[in-house]
């Protein structure tokens, strides 16, 4: 396993990325949604970076199952959203690659009615997108490598980690 970014940076660009979008919504409240499960030390994070009203709320989606480094079906489950109907939105997610993800959790928070919505990851892969959408905020730009660690795992493992590391194949 090769560190790509350390703790003291990931803290750095979080709390940089916390202020630009307390800028950005300024006097207003603010629902984020963090996407689960790899999102979750993001949200954590984020939101105590963030000086403004904040609601939070969780999606569950996954594509990757068990020891598989390549994207499968994507399953998204809306249980857990809170009213955002009116609201200004942010969801988070831990990293952008293809974008299918992203894309698709789009398209099914844009049905409950959002005022706006923008979305923010920590990690955009290059190299990667398939689709014609971008996050509107990302922390870090990466090479095409399997990454584990803040929040991102392989085969339930390593989200404990609080740097980036990208695994090789001996860790596979």
């Amino acid at each position: 396993m090769k560190t790509l970014i350390d703790a003291e940076r990931i803290q750095q660009e979080v709390a940089r990325l916390g202020a630009r979008i307390a800028e950005q919504y300024r006097g207003e409240s603010l629902t984020v949604l963090g996407v689960l499960t790899g999102s979750i030390v993001l949200l954590a994070d984020l939101i105590r970076c963030i000086d403004v009203k904040v609601r939070v709320g969780l999606i569950q989606a996954s594509s990757y199952r068990g020891k598989s480094v390549n994207p499968g079906e994507l399953s998204i489950n809306m249980e857990l959203l809170p009213d955002i109907r009116n609201r200004r939105v942010l969801l988070i997610d831990d990293i952008f690659d293809t974008g299918h993800t992203m894309q698709q959790m789009i398209e099914r928070v844009r049905q409950h009615g959002p005022l706006s919505l923008t979305t923010a990851v920590l990690l955009r892969k290059l190299g990667r997108s398939e689709v014609d959408i971008e996050p509107d905020h990302a922390c870090f730009e990466i090479p095409d490598v399997f990454v584990v660690g803040y929040g991102l795992d392989y085969d339930d493992d390593y989200r404990h980690l609080p740097y980036i590391a990208a695994l090789e194949d001996s860790d596979l």
